[in-house]
């Protein structure tokens, strides 16, 4: 069986590489916004189940498959199938999650371009006055502008694309060494500047009063597709980056330090936040608007705010660009191994057709915004081309991917396979596999149909 010839130099290396992976902007830019629409602590008690009972038992099951196969996600999952007599059909699983992830990328990347924008003006031009009308003026003259919205997102995706084209070692794992340290600085810095500057107690109160009318099967329906989002399994990803790790790396080690670095980032990230808003009496529910529209206006009210505003949105830059490059090597390394192709012409024509993808979310807030495609289907009557994408890719392509993936392993895959992988005794596999037939794709389809119920 012939495995790619690429690897991380070692653990901590594959460690970075995954926390990288899975602190993006589903942690940093969304988590804030949905634990303030969805009731705080609520919110968080969902997505923290989840992350134990649903998210890590894929993560890990994508690990197996990835370091077995030692290739790209269609060619492990096929590589894994055909050794343990599973039927050949089970490669599409891959190819759904290639197809998911270059449409999660061809949009996030023009998110990622958001704040390089709003980096740049508040470290050059400062904030506006601590006037509502000017800061959503300067939102609104973001999106407005197709030709902005374009380069910044341009600018994105080539430096991701630059990164991946190095190769494993030299690009995505040097990259991770020095982008996860800046972000952990940043973030913890904000924290502890936000704590004291704003309001820590009414922050805290928010996220960890646990509030009764927000246990509801939405909000739980919120809480998973952000798991999903955030952690980037469902999609085949992690079994790419698997694929580069040898037999002295413990699956199990980084699959838990993985997530929970994200949880803990997700938190520094309220406490980021949260502090900040109900000092200024805003309003913790406002959306995505709340890091583009809500926080300048508070931070243009704060001692050192600009500097404050600049660090915030190269945080936001840092966690989406180090997520992105693992959402681009997912695609890179299928063409790269399929049609033979060098990892520069494979990158560059993956991220090209990214770039392509991507401008339509850029018209989507512009000469698009009034054109709704599902307009027909009352609950998209006013959805554009980028609400449709993220609707889509988060709350039913990345759970069906992940769906399949935990019937491919707890059905099609010996337990003898899981416990050689994830050194685990014969107890814990079958603990593994039980959540992995049952409990997973159940707590999925649940919630795939409280999205038709709500």
């Amino acid at each position: 069986m012939k495995h790619s010839h690429e690897s991380w130099s070692g653990r901590t290396g594959f460690i970075l590489a995954t926390i990288g992976s899975a602190v993006g902007l589903g942690s940093i830019w969304k988590f804030p916004y949905e634990v303030g629409a969805n009731g705080g602590s609520a919110f968080i008690v969902f997505y923290v189940a989840g992350l134990m009972l649903i998210v890590v038992p894929l993560m890990l099951a994508e690990f197996v498959v990835g370091r077995r196969g030692g290739a790209d996600a269609v060619t492990s999952i096929a590589r894994v199938a055909s050794t343990h007599g599973a039927g050949k059909y089970w490669l599409y699983v891959g190819v759904l999650g290639v197809i998911t992830g270059v449409l999660v990328l061809s949009f996030y990347s023009v998110i990622g371009g958001w704040t390089i924008a709003y980096a740049v003006d508040a470290l050059r031009a400062g904030l506006p006055d601590a006037d509502p009308q000017a800061v959503q003026a300067r939102y609104d003259a973001l999106l407005a502008s197709p030709l902005r919205l374009t380069l910044y997102h341009g600018i994105f995706m080539a430096t991701a694309a630059a990164i991946v084209s190095r190769g494993v070692g030299g690009g995505i794992e040097a990259a991770s060494k020095i982008l996860m340290p800046v972000l952990f600085a940043l973030i913890a810095a904000l924290a502890v500047y936000s704590m004291i500057v704003g309001d820590a107690r009414a922050a805290l109160h928010f996220l960890f009063r646990l509030d009764a009318q927000y246990l509801t099967a939405r909000v739980a329906l919120e809480a998973l597709g952000l798991g999903f989002f955030s952690i980037g399994v469902g999609f085949s990803l992690m079994i790419t980056y698997a694929a580069y790790a040898g037999r002295e790396v413990n699956l199990r080690q980084v699959a838990i330090v993985s997530v929970a670095a994200d949880t803990f980032i997700s938190l520094l990230a309220g406490f980021a936040v949260f502090p900040i808003v109900f000092a200024h009496g805003l309003d913790p529910a406002s959306g995505p608007g709340l890091v583009f529209v809500t926080l300048p206006l508070a931070f243009a009210r704060m001692p050192y705010g600009s500097v404050a505003a600049g660090a915030f949105y190269l945080l936001l830059l840092v966690s989406a660009l180090a997520s992105a490059i693992s959402i681009l090597e997912l695609a890179v390394a299928l063409v790269v191994q399929r049609f033979g192709w060098s990892r520069i012409k494979g990158t560059a024509i993956v991220g090209a057709g990214c770039f392509v993808l991507g401008l339509a979310t850029v018209l989507s807030f512009n000469h698009w915004s009034g054109w709704h495609p599902l307009a027909i289907a009352p609950a998209f009557s006013k959805a554009t081309v980028f609400d449709v994408l993220d609707y889509l890719t988060s709350n039913v392509l990345l759970p069906i991917g992940g769906f399949a993936l935990a019937m491919f392993a707890g059905w099609a895959l010996p337990r003898s396979l899981l416990m050689e992988e994830l050194q685990l005794g014969e107890g814990g596999a079958r603990r593994l596999r039980t959540l992995l037939r049952y409990a997973v794709p159940l707590a999925i389809a649940a919630a795939a149909l409280t999205t038709l119920l709500f």
